[in-house]
């Protein structure tokens, strides 16, 4: 009888222990530490948790209190998509911003840094870098989330963000296996479908992911998209082929021979939940190679762990997944806690992770630039007015999140006003009635248009072209994939929305940069 109780305990305890979930509030919930003592090994933290850097110290100190090895994860790739800086814009540029400029030292020193902060709160597992190509620039969820469209270019900064990343004890986490790049579904909301061929897929989008192989990093993700050419019925996150025959499987027979933690994208994501449920879902992902489950982005409370945990058991009980791939599944996520662990108690590497940079975001920014017209530019003395053409941001970066000049400009230039234009406005009263909104709140000021992704968006477009021809000295400031011809009197591309983006533009504008 002792023995069939153990044996049950030790199932429970793995069962929790692939599980990474998230929660509600700034301090961790009862039930959620009381779990933790039960075997949960790993807990999700995003901007709802996050209030300040003393805080989220705080809250991790109150886990570690109850299991000092806990994985505490976080998605801060940095750029669009931060949690450390939900409520006020990221002070890194993020990939796209690193991809153009194209010196990996740079990147290394960027993720060396955003690790430091991290570390400093005791978070130490980052889900980040992502290492998809972004082969397709009408693809509405990675973006400038991207380091670029060049297989190797994205290659040598994926493999430059780990070793920064992971010099300071934080493990990286590359995504989206085995790439989401190709694609025109965002994946929270439905099931992608990538129908590039085999050759073209290690050609193309696993380069990158052979990369950060090479490079070590603890942690690749799983993606939530259909590729026939590899499984023509289930997603990555749940097909065998995906993590077993390929990621798992030795290079000399077509693998990538990655050997540390496989982790899915949260599966409460529609493309699982929608499709196979998030208890059926993360079963499959089990069975498939994955080791540990992300869910908690929506899904937040302790029903939520409690259906996951259980239904493993029913799974492991029934013969749909052996008991033998949750132990190992549990024993990688243990095996990634110690090394997390080991690291913290040690430091820094002696010489690895490098003087504090504190301004290297900023620096990034800056050299990031793309500027058309600069030649005669006149720099304003006087505050614009901004007109900002909004799109719906994806559900990774979150509505939270501030982007666009309006902070930065106005600190520079002072009486400098910002107003909102969306697709919904334009819908509704017109294009014209939208840009003589524009016209009349901006009067003889000089006006600035920040468009983010004006490819994408065809009423952007048009409002943007409506504007310049009435007035055609406006500035013209892309934030997101500068795919669309510069426009404009002056036109910058930041190469992302972040704080620091919106700094350097200003910057420009006002003819105050780093010696201004």
């Amino acid at each position: 009888m002792t023995t069939l109780v153990r044996e049950s305990d030790t199932l429970t305890r793995d069962a929790l222990a692939v599980l990474q979930p998230g929660f509600t509030g700034t301090a961790a919930p009862t039930w959620l530490l009381r779990r933790l003592s039960e075997g949960l090994a790993s807990v999700g933290l995003f901007g709802r948790n996050i209030e300040s850097a003393r805080q989220l110290a705080a809250l991790t100190a109150q886990l570690r209190a109850v299991r000092p090895d806990v994985l505490v994860a976080i998605d801060e790739e940095g750029g669009d998509v931060t949690r450390l800086e939900a409520r006020t814009g990221s002070s890194f540029p993020g990939n796209l911003a690193l991809g153009a400029i194209d010196d990996p030292a740079l990147t290394r020193d960027v993720a060396r840094e955003l690790g430091r902060r991290l570390a400093d709160c005791g978070v130490n597992l980052n889900w980040a870098p992502s290492a998809d190509v972004n082969s397709n620039p009408d693809n509405p969820v990675i973006g400038v989330r991207s380091f670029g469209a060049d297989p190797r270019l994205v290659a040598r900064h994926t493999a430059a963000y780990i070793e920064g990343m992971q010099s300071v004890g934080v493990a990286a986490c590359t995504k989206h296996f085995p790439g989401h790049g190709d694609t025109n579904v965002d994946s929270h909301h439905d099931l992608p479908c990538i129908d590039a061929d085999l050759s073209t897929l290690h050609a193309r989008e696993l380069i990158p992911f052979r990369a950060a192989v090479a490079a070590g990093t603890k942690v690749v993700m799983s993606a939530h998209i259909l590729l026939p050419a590899l499984d023509s019925v289930l997603p990555a996150t749940l097909s065998p082929a995906a993590l077993t025959g390929l990621l798992r499987a030795p290079v000399g027979e077509g693998g990538l021979g990655f050997a540390g933690l496989i982790v899915t994208d949260a599966v409460e994501m529609k493309a699982i939940a929608d499709t196979h449920g998030i208890e059926r879902g993360t079963v499959l992902a089990l069975a498939a190679g994955a080791d540990a489950i992300c869910v908690g982005g929506g899904l937040a409370d302790e029903d939520t762990v409690l259906r996951l945990r259980d239904a493993l058991l029913r799974a492991v009980r029934a013969g749909e997944l052996s008991e033998e791939r949750l132990a190992d599944a549990a024993a990688r996520v243990r095996a990634l806690a110690r090394w997390t662990a080991a690291e913290a108690r040690a430091g820094a590497p002696a010489g690895e992770g490098g003087a504090p940079a504190p301004d290297v975001g900023l620096t990034a920014a800056r050299r990031a630039l793309s500027i058309t017209g600069l030649d005669g530019w006149v720099p304003l003395t006087e505050g614009p007015y901004v007109a900002a053409f909004t799109p719906v941001a994806n559900i990774a970066v979150g509505a939270e999140t501030p982007w666009g000049l309006a902070v930065e400009l106005a600190q520079l230039l002072p009486g400098s006003e910002t107003g909102a234009y969306g697709r919904q406005q334009a819908a509704e009263h017109g294009i014209s009635a939208m840009i003589a909104n524009v016209l009349g709140a901006a009067a003889d000021r000089r006006i600035v248009a920040v468009v983010r992704d004006v490819h994408r968006h065809p009423w952007m477009a048009d409002a943007l072209d409506a504007l310049l021809a009435a007035r055609p000295d406006t500035v013209v400031v892309e934030m997101g994939v500068p795919q669309a011809p510069p426009s404009g009197a002056l036109h910058i591309a930041t190469h992302g929305a972040a704080r620091v983006c919106g700094r350097a533009a200003a910057e420009v504008i006002a003819g105050q940069g780093a010696d201004g």
